[in-house]
């Protein structure tokens, strides 16, 4: 396992930091937050169309590049980096993996390639109120024919009410835990499903809520075998979780280099603020946390790799998301929360971005688990070799 870029990945970076920093400024960023939609389509399209971003880690044989998770990780922390509004976690991290875990050939070959081609998608899996286990399934699948009916409610559906594509966890009637879980993937128009967006704190990313109302699918909109999905969605969120991450060592990252920033411009009694030694301790202490949580991102990173190819390292995803999200969580709230500080009254107001990913900061903290439902978990693995 190699800990450092390779000269494909550095180029892979430095691509993304360039064109972020031209398209995702401040000034677009706020323009799309304000839309229900929250990004621009035409920018979604020159992602997927000219970038190919949506298609870095789908097979080759599905229209992808064919490259690997620590790619991703790394486009992940410059997209947190400059608070890019685009659908791009929930197709990638979400559904794009779901696809590549739990998908048949035919569902990775069709879907995929839309996905590929500009379309959007997410994973839906999480009930009003519920924590990031497999008790939040409660969407219900009956048998009806040859095919399902599907009935029930999602909340905290990342880009849900624009995506073209549902992943969708449910439970069979009367099943608890991880029993009696299926995963599906169907088109979002499909007849009975109805979405909402959901305002939230964060407005750089878009959540929905979606209802299933007898909702009819087929048997081929399964993935894998019907009841037994749970291990694949485990696996699927742990990749998401990683992903996640990554995106959290991004907003660490500017966060402590905003602030510095503005303390070496910002003059207090004849000298810049940045020059005083409780500031210095400060983004110290700011730079400790990024630099830590770095390096739990990518080891995530490497080891998603694994895991995706099924070879014998992967079985510690579960552990290695964990390490990494309860780090990367932190040090993202902290270095916001801290910048904030450093801004001193302003931070807080609109006219500066350091509210913006404190913003970011906080739903990501709580998306997918914050530190200590992950340290809760990694207890659980240590002691008693539970995952769930």
């Amino acid at each position: 396992m190699e800990f450092r870029f390779t000269e494909e990945q550095q180029m892979i970076r430095d691509t993304a930091e360039a064109f972020l920093a031209e398209v995702s400024t401040p000034a677009a960023v706020r323009e799309a937050m304000a839309t229900e939609r929250g990004y621009s389509e035409a920018l979604w399209q020159q992602i997927s169309q000219e970038m190919m971003w949506p298609a870095l880690h789908i097979p080759e044989a599905c229209g992808g590049l064919g490259l690997g998770f620590v790619e991703l990780a790394a486009m992940q922390e410059q997209m947190g980096r400059t608070l890019l509004c685009a659908p791009f976690l929930s197709t990638v991290g979400f559904a794009v993996n779901a696809l590549l875990v739990a998908g048949s050939e035919a569902q990775q070959s069709h879907y995929l390639g839309e996905i590929a081609s500009g379309k959007t998608a997410t994973l839906a899996f999480m009930a009003p109120g519920s924590r990031p286990d497999a008790d939040a399934i409660q969407v219900t699948c009956a048998a009806d024919g040859d095919g399902f009916l599907l009935n029930g409610e999602y909340r905290y559906v990342l880009d849900g009410h624009t995506a073209d594509i549902l992943v969708l966890a449910v439970r069979a009637p009367g099943s608890a835990g991880v029993e009696g879980v299926s995963l599906f993937v169907l088109p979002a128009d499909t007849a009975g499903i109805s979405r909402q967006w959901l305002p939230t704190m964060d407005q750089t990313r878009k959540q929905a809520r979606i209802v299933l109302d007898k909702v009819r699918v087929g048997g081929d909109a399964c993935m894998g075998a019907a009841g037994e999905a749970w291990p694949a969605l485990a696996k699927i969120l742990d990749l998401a979780t990683v992903a996640l991450a990554a995106e959290q060592v991004g907003v660490a990252q500017q966060s402590l280099d905003s602030s510095v920033a503005y303390t070496t411009e910002r003059v207090q009694f004849g000298r810049t603020i940045a020059s005083y030694q409780a500031i210095k301790h400060k983004a110290a202490d700011m730079m400790l946390k990024v630099e830590a949580a770095r390096s739990a991102a990518y080891y995530a990173a490497c080891i998603a790799d694994e895991a995706l190819a099924d070879r014998p390292l992967g079985s510690g995803l579960a552990e290695a998301a964990s390490i990494a999200k309860a780090y990367c969580s932190e040090a993202a709230f902290f270095n916001a929360g801290t910048g904030i500080q450093l801004h001193g009254g302003v931070g807080i107001t609109a006219e500066y971005d350091i509210q913006l990913y404190f913003k970011r900061a906080k739903s990501t903290e709580t998306l997918l688990g914050d530190a200590a439902w992950h340290r809760e978990r990694l207890a659980r693995q240590l002691l008693d070799g539970g995952v769930a």
